[in-house]
């Protein structure tokens, strides 16, 4: 990881950046991934701003991250549990004074709702498709794709499961091994067993966000140009396209 950028959440977000780098390390580096995502899609654009919806924003460590990719992206983030959410303005405070944030306190597909057709320039979000359930998560991407502006880009950082269903398991069992090792040296077995039923239910048959399948599910919802790197064990970030023969009329 960056070291000037490890430095930079380290000092904006203090407490929870480095609890996050102790249970689960590849998940800043994600968040990072995703802001330079955004970074590479803004360079060379000559928009006064660039609209980013966030969905998912939790205490803000990838909503800083997006923030820092460029001085013209403006950015709402979205995310229905209170307590996070209020780590996150408190965290993004001079963001937000300078109209650069705003935040929502709805759920992913209730916020997608009340937007109009073509009306952001990107989506972006890091560990948040992966909690739903698939049915929800199947209207939270149709959605995105009519909110975004034809030539807009999808970009989310999230664990993506192997299709290979062994492989993937040997790496489940590694990550929780991970957290048990963690924790109990930090005697917090509170936030032990917070992670483990986390990720059962992660696993579980109808919330598991498998490969193969959540690329398909964005080629059938219109997107193009479909894109998963920087795998790391589960995680990996992926980008999709709206081309600007996409065009979702009002």
């Amino acid at each position: 990881m960056d070291k000037q950028y490890d430095a930079m959440f380290a000092g904006v977000i203090g407490q929870d950046y480095e609890m996050l780098k102790l249970i689960s390390p590849l998940a800043p580096e994600m968040s990072r991934l995703v802001g330079e995502a955004v970074k590479h899609y803004c360079c060379g654009k000559s928009y006064d701003t660039v609209q980013v919806l966030e969905l998912g924003g939790g205490t803000g460590i990838t909503t800083l991250s997006i923030l820092s990719a460029a001085d013209n992206v403006n950015v709402l983030s979205v995310d229905s549990e209170p307590t996070m959410q209020n780590q996150a303005k408190s965290h993004l405070r001079e963001w937000a004074k300078q109209g650069r944030l705003e935040f929502s306190p709805e759920d992913a597909l209730t916020a997608l709702k009340r937007l109009d057709n073509n009306s952001f320039d990107l989506m972006a979000s890091a560990y948040t498709l992966h909690n739903s359930d698939q049915a929800y998560r199947q209207q939270v991407i149709d959605e995105i794709f009519r909110v975004l502006k034809p030539g807009g880009r999808f970009i989310n950082g999230d664990r993506y499961a192997l299709d290979d269903i062994s492989a993937h398991t040997a790496l489940i069992q590694r990550e929780v091994a991970g957290y048990f090792d963690v924790l109990t040296q930090h005697q917090r077995v509170d936030l032990l067993e917070q992670w483990v039923i986390h990720i059962l239910s992660d696993e579980s048959e109808n919330h598991v966000m498998r490969e193969s399948v959540a690329l398909n599910q964005l080629a059938a919802a219109g997107f193009d140009d479909i894109e998963l790197s920087h795998r790391m064990e589960v995680n990996a970030l992926l980008t999709a396209n709206k081309n600007g023969d996409h065009w979702v009329r009002n």
